[in-house]
């Protein structure tokens, strides 16, 4: 058992809303004067948010980051082509035959970033969600932290990440080895418990000891109302992109549920925000006011935030 504060640091997914997190990383970084990789001992990220902690395992400046979304985002969430006529149409169907989105120009990107670094030559503990739909169960991908579990060290740190944000119809799942994986969203968006439970489990960390910075990428107030005349069809009854993000808020919200049941008030530290408007995944659009958001809330948390991370 170790006796000294064991720190994790984990980032939800949520797709572009990932900008969100690595604007509050960089103010930490930045305006707190803070180390991320030296300050935490296991840093988590699901989709869009295992970009972000790949990249702070990597020791990436969380600058870079923000700026790898604002240059890069639109061309991440560029439509295919789709030929067929009618406008509308066209944008009921397209989820309904193909994935959203090309994810080659994320793959390129990614390449560019980690090259060719493995799983295995990263030393700080990084865990990074996906899920096996090949075998229809969750699969977390890791670096060489644990000598019993060696099967991820040769898994190249940019098809981990791709993995991990191959969200269902927006990407379409990714190829790893023996595996196809999908975005660890679908069972643990907010990968703040799967991590608390590795650092036990793997890492003999004492649960008292444990301290997480856990960081969303906002969510939303969706509600369907209680009519029963509604045509509960995936685009004109659950609204599909709306239904994705509800599922993926859930998701985190019950991990914080479960959280908040096994640790103390004191160790943990979330920051997100909840908006009355829709937060889609991909609306590139809403990336200035993201950044708003994020320089706000982190103005008004930021000595909360130095001394979580510090003490």
């Amino acid at each position: 058992m170790t006796e000294k504060t064991f720190k994790i640091l984990a980032i939800d997914g949520g797709g572009i809303r990932g900008i969100y997190p690595a604007h509050i990383l960089r103010c930490i970084e930045g305006r707190l004067h803070i180390n991320l990789y030296d300050a935490f001992d296991m840093i988590a990220g699901t989709s869009t948010g295992s970009i972000i902690a790949a990249g702070v395992a990597t020791g990436l400046p969380a600058t870079d980051i923000v700026e790898m979304y604002e240059e890069h985002g639109a061309r991440i969430f560029e439509k295919k082509n789709f030929f067929f006529p009618g406008r509308k149409l066209k944008s009921m169907l397209q989820p309904m035959l193909n994935s959203i989105y090309d994810s080659k120009y994320l793959e390129n990107l990614l390449a560019d970033v980690f090259k060719e670094k493995r799983l295995g030559e990263i030393e700080k503990p990084l865990l990074l969600p996906c899920t096996d739909i090949g075998n229809g169960c969750v699969h977390v991908l890791k670096s060489g932290y644990s000598k019993e579990f060696t099967r991820d060290n040769n898994v190249l740190v940019k098809d981990a990440v791709l993995a991990s944000c191959s969200a269902p119809t927006y990407f379409d799942p990714h190829k790893l080895e023996h595996y196809l994986l999908a975005d660890g969203g679908l069972w643990a968006n907010n990968p703040a418990l799967a991590a608390v439970i590795d650092a036990q489990r793997r890492l003999g960390v004492y649960q008292d000891n444990i301290q997480v910075l856990t960081i969303g990428t906002g969510h939303s107030k969706t509600m369907y109302g209680t009519s029963t005349s509604r045509k509960w069809g995936l685009i004109n009854g659950w609204k599909h992109k709306e239904f994705i993000s509800f599922i993926l808020s859930l998701q985190s919200q019950s991990a914080m549920n479960y959280l908040n049941l096994q640790l103390r008030h004191d160790q943990i530290k979330r920051i997100d925000f909840e908006s009355d408007l829709p937060l889609p995944l991909d609306d590139v659009s809403k990336m200035d006011d993201l950044i708003t958001r994020a320089d706000h809330d982190f103005t008004h948390e930021s000595e909360a935030i130095r001394q979580f991370i510090l003490n």
